[in-house]
């Protein structure tokens, strides 16, 4: 079973490269943030001619949050139960016997703005749903954008981002707290060298300098930890004419479905 996660930020602009995407790869699961569409200008006619059922969080302009999958899409649920949120940022299913949520974290902006209280209030208010998620499904996977890079290997230059967000301690704190809950960081059980990114600005030719982040991931439960045969990031879309800032992260279960 393949399942990825990508901010596609906007998906108006970037319907043409997810529909090559998911040709080429044919995931079970797609997860989609920033599709910054509302629910009636989703595509759901032509994924669906492209093989994938959709359900879809959304609203103008900002946010946005889709699972796609060529499945069943079951028991869908929207935004955070445990936290009044006008920003779609939150959509879960179960899709072959796996509880899947795919989650746009809050970027924060800066530490010393309100939006990046927002952030961790929003974050705590993810891990205690999360607790009572992984009550009911043993077998659960939460991929998206996080806005957070774990540690300093996950960040192009430490030194530079010193005390910014996407790398502050509190929110460093915070994406442990969600381990802690009995969740693990595919891509690392795979892969613990420096350097690896999903993320790189528009800007000074960071892709092509690899000046990046990985916030990017892909967290799954103790029960599907096992399961995990490989987790990669996908750079290919990144190099593409108008790509996205961020490119798909992809987790190969293997004999994880009932």
């Amino acid at each position: 079973m393949k399942l990825a996660t990508w901010n596609v930020n906007s998906l108006t602009v970037r319907l043409p490269h997810v529909l090559d995407w998911l040709s080429a790869n044919q995931p079970d699961v797609l997860c989609l943030q920033e599709t910054k569409q509302e629910d009636s200008k989703f595509p759901y006619a032509a994924l669906k001619e492209a093989g994938y059922n959709a359900v879809h969080n959304g609203q103008k302009t900002y946010n946005g949050v889709a699972i796609l999958s060529p499945h069943a899409i079951e028991a869908v649920h929207l935004d955070l139960p445990n936290y009044a949120d006008t920003q779609k940022r939150i959509i879960a299913a179960t899709i072959q016997g796996i509880r899947v949520i795919c989650a746009y974290v809050v970027n924060g902006q800066a530490v010393d703005s309100d939006k990046y209280h927002y952030k961790l209030a929003w974050l705590n208010g993810l891990q205690s749903w999360l607790q009572a998620e992984l009550s009911q499904h043993e077998k659960l996977v939460v991929l998206g954008d996080y806005n957070i890079a774990p540690d300093d290997r996950d960040c192009h230059d430490p030194q530079a981002w010193l005390g910014q967000v996407l790398v502050s301690p509190a929110e460093r704190a915070a994406f442990q707290q969600l381990l802690a809950l009995g969740l693990h960081d595919s891509f690392r059980l795979f892969n613990d060298q420096a350097g690896e990114f999903s993320w790189w600005d528009y800007r000074m030719a960071a892709f092509r300098r690899n000046m990046g982040m990985r916030i990017d991931h892909i967290l799954v439960s103790n029960a599907l930890k096992p399961h995990c045969e490989s987790c990669v990031i996908d750079k290919t879309p990144r190099k593409l004419e108008r790509p996205s800032d961020h490119t798909p992260v992809v987790l190969t279960l293997a004999n994880a479905s009932p």
